[in-house]
C-alpha cells in the first residue's frame, strides 16, 4: 500500500492545525485513498473538478493553507475542443468529460 501524506502546509503564515480539517471533503478523500478504498464516481468527479479549477496547483487541492495532493491517482489528458488544445489532470476520461462543458473533439492521454 502506497500511502501519501494527507496534506502539507504551503503558506508561510500561521494556519490552523490540520486536525481542524478532518471533516473536509479533501481530507476525507485523501484518507480514503491512503487506506486503499475505492472512490465513487461522484468523488472522482469532485476531485477532477477541484484540481482543474484552482489557481495554486495542477495536481492538488488547496484548502486553508494546506495542499491535498492527488498526483498519485491523476493522469494528464490533452483535450481538443473548438479547434484548440488544453491540458487537464483527471482521474479518468469519464470524470474529465463530466467536468468539461461543450462538444469535445478528441481526448488524448499523455503517457
Amino acid at each position: 500500500m502506497n500511502t501519501t501524506a494527507i496534506a502539507t502546509k504551503f503558506v508561510k503564515w500561521d494556519v490552523p492545525e490540520l486536525n481542524t480539517l478532518k471533516n473536509s471533503k479533501a481530507y476525507l478523500l485523501r484518507e480514503k485513498l491512503n487506506i486503499g478504498e475505492k472512490l465513487t464516481r461522484e468523488e472522482k468527479n469532485w476531485i477532477t473538478e477541484k484540481v482543474n479549477h484552482n489557481t495554486y496547483f495542477k495536481s492538488a487541492i488547496p484548502l486553508q493553507g494546506y495542499r491535498f495532493d492527488f498526483s498519485d491517482i491523476l493522469k494528464t489528458y490533452v483535450v481538443k475542443q473548438y479547434g484548440q488544445y488544453q491540458e487537464y489532470k483527471a482521474i479518468d476520461r469519464t470524470s474529465l468529460r463530466a467536468m468539461i462543458y461543450g462538444r469535445i473533439d478528441k481526448i488524448i492521454e499523455d503517457k
